[in-house]
């Protein structure tokens, strides 16, 4: 009589990632380095500290993908370090900074922003492998991190407070948190090939780039990471003027869905 198989059994890993999961961590230290260092007043360090979350959450996804060891571990953790470092720590630095001058117009604003940041990451992770991979829908949170920490950075570079700077903090606030739970497209820029060759002139460019950063980073970042908020708008708005005018040229997001996962 034949011996009967044992059925296979799913077993549940004990174990994690560790090098990708190290920068996911360092992301949320930095996030939550900032919080504490706004309570201390020290508003540029809090902003600089956001600016190092950036880079370490757009580092651990491509560490995972490059050492082949993405994960569901990975991406639950990658995402509750969004929610510290793009959704609590700029909406308390911000309150920190002038929104707690406004009273309640203030935390309700900063109550807002910490809201949407998580509307939009429960919305973008229940729609991966839905929308095309090379749009955002509405405004990303380390993109929205970076406007207000551009914002509290160049104030405190330049001297600039008072009342007026508070009511321009509330409408960044408000109007980053509105932009990431709307259905505005951004692009996410996740179809550049970096692996394929490109002309000298392009890694000039790249050099020039880093040159304008480094001599005046608060302004300069600030400047991009605003140019971005205010580019799916203006997009949007320009298509919908074309579309009126009856040109026949496609809107961003408009062609096939690709089913690629992809993190913000």
């Amino acid at each position: 009589m034949a011996k009967k198989e044992d059925a296979p059994t799913n077993k549940p890993s004990r174990g994690i990632y560790l090098l990708p999961n190290l920068f996911t961590t360092a992301a949320i230290f930095a996030g939550f380095y900032a919080i504490v260092a706004s309570m201390d007043g020290r508003f540029e360090s809090a902003a600089i500290a956001i600016f190092v979350a950036m880079i370490m959450d757009g580092l651990d996804g491509r560490v995972a993908r490059l050492t082949n060891t993405q994960s569901d571990f990975g991406v639950q953790y990658d995402s509750l370090s969004d929610m510290v470092s793009f959704g609590l720590a700029p909406s308390l630095v911000l309150f920190q900074w002038g929104l707690s001058d406004l009273g309640k117009l203030g935390w309700f604003a900063a109550f807002v922003y910490t809201a949407t940041a998580a509307l939009r990451l429960a919305r973008f992770n229940t729609r991966v492998g839905v929308v095309d991979k090379r749009y955002f829908q509405g405004l990303a949170s380390p993109a929205a991190a970076a406007v207000l920490a551009g914002f509290v950075w160049v104030a405190e570079e330049y001297g600039l407070r008072g009342s007026g700077m508070n009511l321009v903090a509330l409408v960044l606030t408000v109007g980053a948190g509105l932009l990431m739970v709307s259905n505005i497209l951004y692009r996410s820029f996740k179809d550049l090939d970096l692996k394929g060759k490109v002309p000298f002139v392009v890694a000039v460019v790249v050099v020039l780039v880093f040159a304008v950063v480094l001599i005046q980073p608060p302004l300069v970042l600030f400047a991009i990471a605003f140019s971005y908020a205010f580019s799916g708008p203006a997009t949007a708005l320009f298509f919908r003027k074309r579309k009126r005018t009856g040109s026949s040229e496609e809107s961003p997001g408009g062609e096939q869905k690709n089913t690629e996962n992809g993190s913000e």
